[in-house]
């Protein structure tokens, strides 16, 4: 056989190469039996997008039912499911199921990993949590909860509450929080034990360093919250003590526990909007991170600090003044980490080549409305100022800010940003900026007239107000807000579900990004990575875009290979040629 011409035998250069594994099963049994943390993240997104159109439902409805002094569109009683229900699923069935969503798809991609620690403990932790949803929602086959968004002791008791509403709200939840215990065990052994070679800590994505700080607060919060709604339901099904009062119990126990967990909560949606703000600014400003370590500290200092201040959310209640202060303290401290993260997003913008395109669109959004929350917050956390508007609007209205800011705007921020790494193709662009203009007037129209109204004495969860002073006007421009907020909800809820099979397709590295995630391809195949990365540091794609074009730029080829006629053998040309 003649040997084919030295100009056919080009230089071998090192390729990875992905190939797509037959597919047995029909896709959706796939996603719904697979242990990978990338099927399990996608399903956890699509349960809390649709919970997220759940609670935008009642959110309006609720409005309606205040738009006018007097109304009597709701009754009382549908009013009070309505507003018990809508709470847990802002809140359990979207805010925190939607973080943990982006976490279990990107973190493991970002440490390097293969997949996590305990596969199967990940699948769980999301059945689980949909059992959860599933439970509290059946309950409108019967009778929905109506006990309110916390459901306080001695009003969840079979005296006031008999009906089984309140059971559903506890199952539901506690099964909820059961999983996302889980999840945070998985996440964390993850994280401790599958970083790719030189991933130490002070080399881990910001939003890994988010996520581990989440786990950690779900770790303790959520343990937590377990523990009481075992006991409430004890109470109330099997004639337990826990929270009577009456029989040496304490009803400001459940107060305390339960509002150590909606602390967390809470904390989780701000820490994951923050560990995707911190990666969405320099990818958009074409600058590095200012300083990596100042922000992971922060993320960690926020995460311990945050559920100190539990009991801010209790200066009303019987509780030893000198425990309000520690609340306070604990509060005030937080503006410490805050201020430092603030600091260091400015200094990343500033001087940029910021790309106005959707994702940082939406995390400048998230950054503005946070930090009108969070100043609020502060306000509200000094103790005068918190006795006298604690179970006012006003103070809902600071929530509303933080929440929506880091659960709707930053959510909707690290949609946009990995949706291409998700699905292999990008948003469109004209109905994300829609929706962020609606989000951004639709919030500060419903959460401003609020404050107005707090201040003027409307209290928190009543299902009329009468007409005195301006409250009618608050509450008329507060209900047209939160229509504008919800059909900017709803225009991106549409975005996603077009853009999934007809969007714009997008290559492995469609922003580029700085992070592990950016170096697989879009989609991630089952395993991740062909080549595990070695990581040099913090902003491990650089490194590989800039090793690439050395080598490209400087490899000298090997000589050209002869074959002698006499053998088949490949033997190197005697004069090879001199670079």
């Amino acid at each position: 056989m003649s040997a084919p011409p030295s100009s056919s035998l080009a230089p071998a250069r090192p390729e990875v190469v992905t190939e797509r594994y037959p597919e047995s099963r029909p896709a959706w049994v796939q996603l719904a039996t697979s242990g990978d943390h990338k099927a399990v993240g996608v399903l956890y997104l699509g349960a809390a997008l649709s919970f997220l159109a759940l609670a935008v439902v009642e959110l309006v409805l609720m409005r309606v039912q205040l738009i006018v002094p007097e109304s009597t569109i709701i009754s009382p009683e549908i009013f009070d499911r309505l507003l018990s229900t809508y709470g847990a699923t802002a809140v359990v069935m979207f805010g925190i199921p939607a973080a943990l969503g982006f976490i279990s798809y990107v973190v493991p991609l970002q440490i390097g990993a293969r997949g996590t620690a305990f596969p199967r403990l990940g699948a769980l932790s999301f059945w689980l949590y949909l059992a959860g949803g599933v439970t509290l929602y059946a309950s409108f086959l019967y009778r929905p909860p109506d006990a309110g968004t916390n459901p306080l002791p001695p009003l969840s008791d079979t005296v006031f509450s008999p009906a089984a509403g309140v059971d559903a709200w506890i199952a539901g939840v506690g099964l909820a929080v059961l999983g996302f215990v889980l999840f945070a065990v998985n996440m964390l052994a993850t994280i401790h034990t599958r970083r790719a070679p030189g991933m130490v800590w002070r080399r881990l994505p910001l939003f890994s360093w988010s996520a581990t700080a989440s786990g950690y607060v779900l770790l303790v919060a959520g343990s937590v919250m377990v523990a009481a709604c075992t006991m409430l339901l004890i109470d109330r099904q099997f004639a337990g003590v826990f929270f009577d009062a009456g029989e040496g119990g304490s009803p400001i126990l459940w107060q305390h526990l339960s509002w150590l967990f909606f602390t967390g909560a809470y904390l989780v949606m701000l820490l994951a909007a923050f560990g995707t703000i911190s990666e969405i600014l320099p990818t958009f400003s074409g600058k590095p991170i200012f300083s990596h370590r100042a922000i992971a500290a922060s993320l960690a200092a926020i995460g311990a600090l945050g559920l100190l201040a539990w009991m801010q959310n209790m200066y009303t209640a019987p509780i030893p003044v000198g425990w309000t202060y520690l609340a306070m303290a604990a509060a005030v401290a937080l503006t410490v980490p805050v201020g430092i993260l603030l600091f260091n997003w400015v200094a990343i913008l500033w001087g940029g080549a910021l790309r106005l395109r959707a994702p940082l669109l939406f995390a400048l959004g998230a950054i503005s409305t946070i930090s009108f929350g969070l100043a609020g917050e502060l306000g509200y956390s000094v103790i005068p100022i918190g006795w006298q508007l604690d179970s006012t609007t006003a103070a809902q209205a600071d929530t509303y800010y933080a929440l929506v800011g880091a659960g709707v705007l930053g959510g909707f921020a690290a949609l946009h940003y990995w949706f291409p790494k998700i699905t292999g193709r990008t948003m469109g662009e004209g109905p994300a900026r829609a929706s962020f203009w609606m989000l951004i007037v639709g919030v500060h129209a419903m959460a401003i007239p609020m404050i107005l109204a707090g201040l003027d004495g409307q209290p928190i969860d009543v299902y009329k107000y009468y007409d005195a002073g301006s409250l009618d006007t608050y509450n008329l421009i507060a209900s047209i807000g939160s229509f504008v907020l919800a059909a900017g909800i709803l225009v991106t809820l549409a975005n996603a579900a077009y853009s999934a099979r007809n969007g714009v397709a997008a290559g492995a590295d469609p922003w580029g990004g700085a992070t592990l995630e950016w170096f697989a391809t879009s989609p991630p195949p089952p395993h991740n990575f062909d080549v595990i990365p070695d990581v040099r540091s913090a902003e491990p794609l650089p490194d590989i875009r800039e090793a690439i074009r050395r080598r490209t730029e400087t490899w000298d080829p090997p000589p050209p290979l002869e074959r002698s006629p006499a053998r088949s053998e490949p033997v190197e040309s005697p004069d090879p040629p001199v670079a």
